[in-house]
């Protein structure tokens, strides 16, 4: 697939579920994902830190299969090297990761998302070649260590406004606050534990794509 096409893909996609197996509430990361698919997700992030490679290795390839099955994209967080040895459709880069033109020039036909923090560090992403960047934290968020503070809802009609590039945004995106973020222009809205700690992660990523849908499609 060209990067054109998978591009395409993401734009026509709406939630967008980023997996830790940490964050399954006891679950493995494959049971959350089959549940997630079966929503109609298409919009998959990869995320795990902390294993060995060989485990990363078999489990982004499980992940591969799984959303290969599904039609859906697979984005592996941080690690270019395991995105292109199981076929993934794009790699998501940190700040400290593998420079986007680096990973461009290693892989032209691949998504590469980028996290951001700021307006001017969206602007230095899509200008090194960045397929979408992430905003965020949006609100306060738990699911990481170390956060930058809350950027608030209002940046995303900054970055609407000043990148040109598609955007996703993410940090503390829950079901009573979701619709806060799609009045001001998301599309994309990222989201960990609200779908995969849930009792019913399937349940509940249905529930926020109806959310997206109803805003994208208002009567």
């Amino acid at each position: 697939m060209t990067h054109a096409e998978r591009m395409d893909r993401f734009e026509k996609s709406d939630l967008y579920v980023v997996i830790t197996e940490a964050f399954c509430a006891g679950r493995s990361s494959e049971e959350v994902l089959d549940a997630v698919l079966e929503a109609g997700v298409t919009l998959i992030q990869f995320r795990e830190k902390d294993l060995d490679d060989d485990r990363m290795y078999d489990r982004a390839r499980a992940f591969r299969r799984l959303t290969r099955k599904a039609d859906a994209l697979l984005i592996v967080d941080d690690r270019i090297d395991v995105a292109l040895a199981v076929e993934a459709d794009g790699v998501h880069l940190g700040r400290h990761d593998l420079p986007i033109s680096v990973a461009r020039k290693l892989a032209p036909d691949m998504i590469i998302g980028a996290s951001t923090h700021s307006i001017e560090q969206a602007r230095e992403a899509e200008k090194a070649g960045a397929s979408y960047v992430n905003i965020g934290p949006i609100y306060a968020t738990q699911t990481k260590q170390k956060t930058a503070a809350p950027l608030g809802p209002e940046i995303l009609d900054a970055i609407a406004r000043e990148v040109g590039i598609p955007f996703s945004c993410m940090g503390g995106i829950k079901p009573e606050n979701i619709a806060e973020v799609l009045a001001h222009g998301a599309r994309h809205p990222a989201v960990v534990t609200a779908v995969t700690a849930h009792p019913d992660p399937g349940a509940a990523a249905a529930g926020l794509r109806a959310r997206i849908l109803e805003c994208a499609n208002p009567a």
